[in-house]
């Protein structure tokens, strides 16, 4: 039976306000499992910058240590910590203190090391952001690169595949070696049906797949619908094996749905009405 105590997170990230990723996936999926979420916006834009010109682009830097102060004076707890976009060096120091203030041998860290996809580094990034990347996920229990973001924390040249177990498996043990005992590397495929994630426990040295059949196309938000379910499910109590396969099935399903509906890619997957699904893998209706 499911503990009766309400479980808080803590998300650290951008608010883009159109285009469905970072805080405005992040909440609503999270909440909907029953994990109460709090939230601390690292910068506030319009839109994301995927494919979108235009954008307005508030950063919140400034105000991050106050928040982090005053929510300290609360004697605030977290059972984990959610970290996705950072926008500079500043920010990876100011979550690194938020670490060192907030965990505990009870929580745990999660970081989403958000700088890159397709083989590039976003265009505000410099290769340097992704070194000092590497002192955030060191500080991390779980950190959830696609393959891009891993082959600049391990410093290889990036690999567009398909892959071998072999590669995967070498790549997972290499950032483990960074600090985090486990890892969740999405964008995972050994053929061209189908596509998911692996998942490592590096003391443990138990490695797992979870595929869905790969939908066409590049759809923007993702990552975010992905690793704000895998919180939702690790939440409730699933390993992180069963939280991977979880996911998998969630994010291939909001797919599904914007790519049968036609709807333009930049604005993000239909993950809301796959929310029903969702809940019923995680087993609260």
């Amino acid at each position: 039976m499911r503990s009766i105590r309400q479980k808080r997170v803590a998300a650290i990230h951008d608010i883009s306000g159109f285009g469905r990723c970072s805080l405005t996936v992040a909440l609503p999926i999270i909440s909907s499992s029953g994990v109460e979420t709090v939230v601390m916006p690292t910068a506030v834009l319009s839109t994301h910058t995927g494919g979108f010109t235009g954008y307005t682009y508030r950063d919140l830097t400034d105000d991050m240590r106050p928040v982090t102060q005053h929510w300290k004076s609360l004697n605030l707890n977290f059972d984990a910590i959610y970290t996705g976009f950072l926008g500079s060096f500043e920010q990876q120091d100011i979550v690194v203190e938020f670490f060192e203030n907030f965990k505990n041998e009870n929580n745990l860290v999660i970081v989403d090391p958000v700088m890159a996809d397709n083989g590039e580094l976003y265009k505000i990034f410099t290769p340097e952001f992704a070194v000092g990347m590497r002192k955030v996920c060191k500080k991390a229990d779980i950190i959830i690169p696609n393959l891009t973001e891993a082959s600049l924390l391990v410093g290889e040249r990036y690999n567009p595949g398909p892959y071998t177990e072999d590669y995967i498996e070498d790549i997972l043990r290499k950032l483990a070696a960074l600090g985090p005992d486990r890892i969740v590397l999405t964008g995972v495929f050994f053929d061209d049906v189908h596509l998911g994630a692996a998942s490592y426990i590096n003391s443990t040295d138990e490695i797992s797949y979870a595929f869905s059949k790969r939908v066409p196309g590049y759809f923007h938000g993702t990552g975010d619908v992905f690793g704000s379910a895998l919180i939702s499910a690790l939440m409730n109590d699933f390993d992180l094996h069963q939280a991977t396969e979880i996911a998998v099935r969630f994010t291939t399903k909001s797919i599904q749905r914007t790519a049968e509906a036609e709807t333009d890619v930049r604005f993000g997957v239909n993950f809301e009405q796959t929310i029903p699904d969702f809940l019923k893998d995680l087993n609260l209706v």
